[in-house]
């Protein structure tokens, strides 16, 4: 603890709700409690790439708590090892990594706080290999960081989504069509098992689950022919067809995670109203689900992480990734997170619970 004086922070990967709730905590904690400096690294790792950093003090972080995005700005596109830069028409990638060393030593950072998900905690702990102290604070709505069991801003996305599927409800049921609602997660199911289930969503699709769509069709024709007019589909972005792909967006050649999922709800229509002769419909979320005011429980969340977090750093602590085990907030290795992701377990109770309510996964 002697040796700490001034740490950095930053927000890096997808906005999400609660980032400034953790910067609040983290500020005050480390200010008020510790008298620590605190300096705001801008737009991720890029701010580190560049030295874009500022001095907070209480009043930068004040009032910010119900606030969404980050006063810090975020960059989802950066990474260190594989800085990308335009020369001419060509795109050249570069590693900068000494570049982000020599600005910590200049800006006299002891410690890094890193808020982000599974691709921040990665480049994280490449800094910690290199001897910087970096405590991680798990972000992410897809909830799929490997060694906590939840994420902030998880609990506003499936609250965002489970709203959007109540207000598709009703207009299913009025002009008795299929409606097909995408969310996000990439490569985990947890928003769409989640707000499926709050939703009471007829199917839900999910990555970890590979579906047939000809027994989703087969479902949605059995609903029909009894009484059941109308069918409400959730689908997450990731999901895919029995032993096919994901559908791709697009790919971003400038960004290390290059691929972009969406539109398996398109082609999902196509399909269904193709083979049931049902009106079909799709809705995709998108980044509506990133936006907005993190739920109370979002916000109780952040404050838990970010007071955690400045706890085992003037405890002494190295390289730790703050986690949610239970009930309880704890910490792990940073190092465990790198390169995983957590998945929804096929027999996950939730999944058992919705099969035997009559949810069809489509398998």
């Amino acid at each position: 603890m002697k040796n700490i004086q001034r740490i950095g922070i930053m927000t890096s990967g997808g906005d999400c709700p609660g980032l400034n709730a953790v910067i609040r905590a983290v500020a005050k904690a480390a200010m008020g409690s510790h008298n620590l400096e605190v300096m705001g690294i801008e737009d991720g790792f890029l701010g580190l790439i560049q030295n874009r950093m500022r001095m907070l003090d209480n009043k930068s972080v004040s009032n910010i708590l119900t606030l969404g995005g980050t006063i810090l700005g975020t960059n989802n596109k950066v990474s260190p090892r594989q800085y990308t830069v335009k020369i001419n028409d060509r795109i050249e990638t570069r590693d900068v990594t000494d570049r982000c060393l020599e600005h910590i030593a200049h800006n006299h950072l002891d410690a890094l706080v890193v808020i982000g998900g599974d691709g921040s905690m990665a480049i994280a702990a490449d800094f910690v290999r290199l001897g910087v102290n970096c405590i991680g604070v798990p972000k992410t709505i897809d909830n799929d960081l490997y060694g906590t069991d939840v994420t902030f801003g998880f609990a506003t996305a499936v609250s965002v989504a489970t709203d959007a599927l109540d207000r598709i409800h009703t207009t299913a049921a009025s002009h008795h069509r299929v409606m097909i609602v995408e969310v996000m997660g990439r490569n985990s199911g947890w928003i769409a098992l989640h707000s499926g289930i709050a939703s009471g969503a007829d199917v839900i699709l999910i990555p970890e689950i590979p579906f047939d769509v000809k027994i989703i069709c087969d479902y949605i024709t059995y609903r029909a022919r009894h009484g059941k007019r109308f069918s409400i589909v959730c689908v997450s972005e990731g999901a895919i067809p029995v032993g096919g792909k994901p559908v791709v967006d697009r790919v971003d050649p400038t960004s290390p995670d290059p691929i972009r999922l969406g539109g398996i709800g398109q082609v999902l229509a196509e399909q269904v109203e193709g083979a049931t002769g049902i009106e079909t419909r799709t809705v995709k979320l998108g980044h509506v689900q990133r936006g907005g005011t993190p739920v109370p429980a979002d916000r109780v969340l952040a404050t838990e992480f970010g007071f955690k977090a400045i706890e085992i750093l003037c405890a002494g602590e190295r390289s730790r990734l703050v986690v949610m085990k239970g009930r309880t907030v704890t910490h792990i290795p940073l190092e465990e997170a790198e390169g995983k992701q957590r998945l929804v377990p096929p027999d996950d109770p939730l999944i058992l619970a919705a099969r035997n309510i009559g949810t069809c996964f489509g398998d």
